[in-house]
């Protein structure tokens, strides 16, 4: 167990930075099956379409938070509209 007050509150810090990230995670895979339920099962386009936008906002925010890396957010964006493009 850590013994400073200084690694106790580090210890803190980082439970709660954990959890945070783990729900912003969550928040993505989330969205972005929503998406892939919606193409899969030959949904309307305009509702594909807000819910590749409700993901590609949230996968933004998240990657702004450096919660992932810009890219791989750009990549899922990339990959959600090439699908999205096929249900058009």
């Amino acid at each position: 167990m850590a013994s400073t007050l200084s690694s106790r509150k580090r210890i803190r810090q980082n439970q709660n930075q954990n959890a945070r990230n783990r729900w912003r995670k969550r928040r993505i895979q989330s969205a972005v099956k929503a998406f892939d339920d919606l193409v899969a099962h030959h949904g309307s386009f305009a509702d594909a379409e807000k819910a590749f936008r409700d993901a590609t906002a949230i996968l933004d925010r998240v990657a702004g938070k450096k919660t992932i890396h810009r890219n791989k957010a750009a990549r899922k964006k990339s990959r959600m509209a090439k699908k999205l493009s096929t249900l058009k």
